[in-house]
């Protein structure tokens, strides 16, 4: 027997292949904060385009180029770039909700800090089951859920509406992330099929 995967949703995985500066450490952890929903987030939701971060920004910059191309293959007068981008500190005791990202094409976090033995990333199949069959195995085919370990310097790209969320935090010091949302620019869709929809940026 074959089977065959189609249709499925690609989480892009990249590794910075440096560690944090003490000066990138130190704006990330000085930001002004507000309350969400077992955490809270930087006040400051353009976070990536500040200078303190430049080098950040283009390492998620081009790691979204390298994800878009080997998923969607857009055409040469079509390009991804990041729109908003937040900090997200979560306490010991505390966890980052179940949630998607709505007016974001492709969605992405970074941990600045994380504790790959307890933290992981819990993406959802929200698709509505008629007929749901009690497996006696999980795989990709039947599950409901999936996770992906969440460690320090690792960057995870996803379809903006995936259904994610991070459980409780168990470790003893808080972890830290950076998320951001992405659209396009350019020509999206044909003329002649009449689903041409031109974007500026």
């Amino acid at each position: 027997m074959n089977i065959a995967g189609i249709f499925p949703q690609p989480v892009g995985m990249f590794d910075l292949d440096r560690k944090l500066t003490k000066k990138e450490l130190d704006f990330i952890q000085g930001q002004d904060t507000y309350p969400n929903q077992g955490n809270v987030t930087s006040l400051n939701n353009y976070l990536l385009e500040s200078k303190e971060l430049k080098k950040l920004w283009e390492f998620c910059q081009a790691s979204l180029e390298q994800y878009a191309q080997a998923v969607h293959c857009p055409r040469a007068d079509i390009e991804v770039y990041i729109t908003q981008s937040w900090a997200n500190y979560t306490k010991p005791g505390g966890y980052h909700h179940k949630h998607a990202h709505p007016n974001s094409f492709i969605s992405g976090v970074f941990y600045v800090n994380a504790d790959p033995e307890n933290d992981k990333i819990y993406f959802y199949n929200d698709n509505y089951r008629q007929i749901d069959v009690l497996p006696t195995d999980w795989n990709l085919y039947n599950s409901k859920s999936w996770w992906f370990e969440a460690k320090t310097g690792g960057l995870l790209l996803f379809p903006s509406s995936l259904t994610h969320m991070v459980q409780q935090v168990v470790a003893k010091e808080d972890r830290i992330s950076i998320s951001f949302n992405t659209f396009l620019k350019g020509n999206l869709g044909d003329n002649k099929d009449l689903t041409e929809l031109k974007l500026g940026g």
